[in-house]
C-alpha cells in the first residue's frame, strides 16, 4: 500500500476510517462487495471468510501507517480514525492506498523537525514505541467495539487480528524497504511481549535465509479452497 500525507488527491473511492466506524451498515456493504468478488473467483463466499478478510484489511490500515513511519522516519503519526482514509481497489475491494490527514507526529530528539509546531518529542525509541502501541490500540478498540456485534468472532479473535496487523506490518515494511532484519527489530520494540489487549508479543522467527511469523488469527481463506487446509503459519496448524 502507498501512503500520502494530506488530503487524498481525489474523493473517488476514498473511505474515511472515522466515517466508516460511525456507520455499522457500511461494513456489511463492504463484506457484500467482497462476497460478490469471492463468488466470482471461487464460487462461494463463506461468512467467516468475508468477515476475516475485512477484519484483516481494515486493521492493516492503521497498522501499516504506523509501521511505515516508525521504520523509515522514527515518527509516530496520529492514528485516530478521523485522520486516516484509504482508497478501495476494484474489483477486489481491498485498501490499496492510505492518506494520513494529520501532519502532526511524535518523534525523537534528533529528528530534523523536532523543534517544529507539528512535532512532539519523546526521549527514546522505547517511549516512541509505547506511543505507537497506545495509538494503535485506541484505533483498534473502536473497530473491535463496532465490528464485534456484526460477526461470529469473539473479542480475542478480533484482538488477535489486531496483533497480526501490527506485527505483520513491521515485518513487511522492513522487507519492502530492503532490510527485513530491521523490521524484526521494530517488531520487538513495538511488541516486546504480550501487552494487553494484544494476544502476543512479536512472533517473528527466522526461516531459511529470511523471516516469517506465526499468525495469531485465521483469515479463513482455506474455506475457499477445499482440501488445501489452513496456511502454514495459521494458529490452526502451528503450535504456539
Amino acid at each position: 500500500m502507498s501512503l500520502t500525507v494530506g488530503e487524498p488527491p481525489d474523493s473517488h473511492d476514498w473511505v474515511n476510517c472515522g466515517s466508516l466506524l460511525s456507520d455499522v451498515t457500511r461494513f456489511g456493504q463492504w463484506r457484500a462487495s467482497l462476497g460478490d468478488w469471492l463468488v466470482d473467483q471461487y464460487g462461494e463466499a463463506p461468512e467467516r471468510t468475508t468477515a476475516g478478510y475485512v477484519m484483516t484489511w481494515y486493521l492493516g490500515v492503521p497498522g501499516y501507517t504506523a509501521a511505515l513511519l516508525f521504520h523509515h522516519e522514527r515518527r509516530v503519526p496520529s492514528l485516530r480514525p478521523e485522520q486516516l482514509a484509504f482508497r478501495m481497489a476494484r474489483p477486489r475491494p481491498h485498501p490499496e492506498s492510505i492518506a494520513l490527514l494529520d501532519k502532526r507526529f511524535v518523534c525523537l530528539p534528533d529528528d530534523p523537525a523536532a523543534g517544529t509546531p507539528d512535532a512532539t518529542v519523546v526521549p527514546d525509541e522505547r517511549a516512541l514505541a509505547s506511543v505507537l502501541r497506545g495509538r494503535f490500540i485506541a484505533h483498534a478498540a473502536r473497530f473491535v467495539s463496532m465490528f464485534a456485534p456484526t460477526v461470529r468472532f469473539g473479542r480475542r479473535t478480533l484482538w488477535a487480528a489486531a496483533t497480526d496487523a501490527l506485527d505483520d506490518s513491521m515485518l513487511l515494511v522492513g522487507r519492502y524497504g530492503g532490510d527485513e532484519g530491521a523490521g524484526v527489530v521494530d517488531g520487538s520494540l513495538v511488541l516486546p511481549g504480550r501487552v494487553a489487549p494484544f494476544t502476543a508479543g512479536s512472533t517473528m522467527r527466522a526461516e531459511g535465509a529470511g523471516w516469517t511469523r506465526r499468525r495469531e488469527s485465521c483469515c479463513f481463506h482455506y474455506l475457499l479452497e477445499r482440501g488445501k487446509g489452513p496456511c502454514s503459519t495459521c494458529p490452526r496448524v502451528l503450535p504456539k
